[in-house]
């Protein structure tokens, strides 16, 4: 495992990531579970980035694996895989599920969107699915900018977030509607409190302002699924 010194010690202006991780991904009780609450889709996800090019040569950087149930899927079906992830204790759950699954080309990196520094020739493909939401705004539109950075030209951001594709004069309605189809318990649910939680202490934002920096960074979007409640965008950016 590879420990990577966070920007944070040279730069003062860098937060500290692991402060941003939310406290569920902190909490072993919650990584226990969350393989029970939240499927992936990974073998869909490693399809269609198979669709896009992905094989046998190719590197993958995903930001924020968590429990890695797309980690250890697409390993199978590339070189490497680098892992990033700010939490301890995600990144132990997740070692040892690749020593269960003897996968020796993954890299487990402590370190996140702001803080990896990445080595070597550029990425072919970078994935992250629910972790660009724990950054404000503003490191959102810094961390397109890396991850630009260490892709290849044509090289594939996969990005699926909580993100908001709906006017702003109806997030009060929406937003309200969502953490009411939560339920009373956290095992094998999202609570209310969860997606309560998620709304007020982490930093989803709306389409329409994300979208502009993905531009300004250096992506074409080549395709965006919206979910049914506007809540979830999965988007495919290639670098220009």
């Amino acid at each position: 495992m590879t420990s990577e010194r966070a920007l944070a010690q040279r730069r003062g202006w860098i937060p500290d990531e692991l402060g941003l991780a939310g406290r569920e991904n902190l909490d072993a009780a919650h990584i226990a579970r969350y393989d029970g609450k939240m499927d992936a889709e990974a073998d869909a996800e490693v399809a269609l980035l198979q669709a896009h090019g992905l094989g046998p040569t190719s590197t993958v950087v995903e930001f924020g694996p968590g429990t890695g149930q797309f980690t250890t899927a697409v390993a199978a079906h590339c070189a490497k895989v680098v892992a990033v992830d700010v939490s301890p204790p995600m990144l132990a759950h997740l070692d040892g599920k690749l020593r269960a699954r003897r996968r020796d080309n993954v890299e487990l990196v402590r370190g996140g969107f702001l803080s990896y520094a990445h080595r070597g020739p550029p990425a072919d493909f970078v994935y992250s699915r629910f972790a660009l939401h724990h950054l404000p705004d503003f490191w959102k539109a810094m961390t397109l900018l890396r991850v630009r950075a260490m892709l290849r030209p044509g090289g594939v951001f996969r990005l699926w977030d909580v993100i908001y594709d709906f006017p702003l004069s109806e997030a009060a309605e929406r937003i309200e509607t969502w953490c009411s189809a939560g339920g009373d318990s956290i095992e094998g649910e999202w609570s209310r409190a969860e997606l309560e939680e998620h709304i007020r202490d982490e930093h989803s934002t709306f389409s329409w302002i994300l979208e502009p920096m993905m531009a300004q960074a250096g992506f074409e979007i080549v395709d965006v699924v919206r979910s049914g409640d506007r809540f979830q965008s999965q988007y495919l950016l290639r670098a220009l």
